[in-house]
């Protein structure tokens, strides 16, 4: 309503004013999520971008992103709703690292046209990695017996309470090194030119923003407020985007907490959240956060 009103007002009574949407997108990546916890899916964040790139008066979305990685396939899936909402929309598209954006969300922040992130912003670690425990010594000392029946003989492939299997690593490292190629195709290809070939940028390493502009990972240094306004105008507003609101004022759940049921979920998803928990601090630890 407010945009209709603005449109049919005199253009000397209308705002002379910029106002640019603001998604943010802080957490692990990871599918699912529940009652306790929000993680980055392309489940939980595809209505607010959707909202953000609706805005017709606005020429860019702004993203801000804070995300250690996680899910390859969630945060590719996020990269390509972004992608199309900016080509669909004819939107230009910012990104702005805080803490963080390595692994997925680095590749989620290839996402944008611009990347912008402060001096002290963590940045890349392009590489894929798969982590587990092994309880073979721990099994045998507490006289527990692991027994395992399958129709096919790789269905037990990696299990934690086996002695691990050449075949099974091999196996793994085969998929890994897929799934990173598929990663530096894609920053290659919304890079391009940018990239340095002074150093390996696709080892896993990562850096501050400083040296991420050196290394053209991002574009440049600053906070999205006075990014913006010294591209649009010092009187450029921000407007941030939330989750859609029911009648009142509570978030709209996603379809899969809909379903969960009171009782029955409640131990479920304090269980999985407690999991979830363990593996997002896991994730945030590598750097140091």
């Amino acid at each position: 309503m407010a945009r209709l009103i603005r449109k049919l007002l005199p253009r000397r009574w209308r705002p002379d004013f910029v106002e640019i949407p603001v998604v943010r997108l802080h957490g692990a990546i990871m599918s699912g999520g529940g009652q306790f916890r929000q993680n980055l899916s392309l489940a939980s964040t595809a209505s607010v971008l959707e909202k953000a790139f609706e805005d017709k008066d606005s020429p860019a979305v702004a993203i801000s992103i804070n995300s250690p990685g996680g899910s390859p396939v969630q945060s590719r899936l996020i990269y390509r709703r972004i992608r199309d909402l900016a080509a669909e929309k004819n939107k230009k598209v910012y990104v702005f690292v805080e803490d963080v954006a390595a692994s997925g969300g680095y590749l989620i922040a290839v996402a944008g046209d611009e990347i912008i992130a402060d001096p002290s912003s963590i940045v890349g670690s392009i590489g894929v990695v798969s982590a587990s425990f092994g309880f073979t010594e721990l099994i045998k000392k507490i006289g527990v017996e692991r027994r395992v029946h399958t129709a096919g003989k790789n269905k037990a492939t990696l299990d934690p309470f086996k002695p691990e299997n050449k075949a099974d690593i091999d196996h793994l490292k085969a998929l890994q090194l897929e799934i990173h190629e598929t990663f530096i195709d894609l920053v290659k290809e919304r890079r391009g030119d940018k990239l340095t070939d002074s150093i390996d940028l696709f080892t896993g390493q990562f850096w501050t923003g400083v040296r991420s502009v050196e290394l053209g990972l991002i574009d440049g240094l600053g906070d999205m407020r006075s990014y913006l306004q010294s591209q649009y105008g010092p009187k450029t507003k921000l407007k941030l985007i939330s989750q859609p609101r029911g009648l009142f004022g509570r978030r709209i759940p996603s379809a899969s907490t809909r379903i969960e049921g009171l009782s029955a979920g409640l131990a479920s998803n304090l269980a999985n959240g407690l999991v979830d928990a363990a593996e997002e601090r896991a994730l945030w630890s590598r750097f140091g956060l």
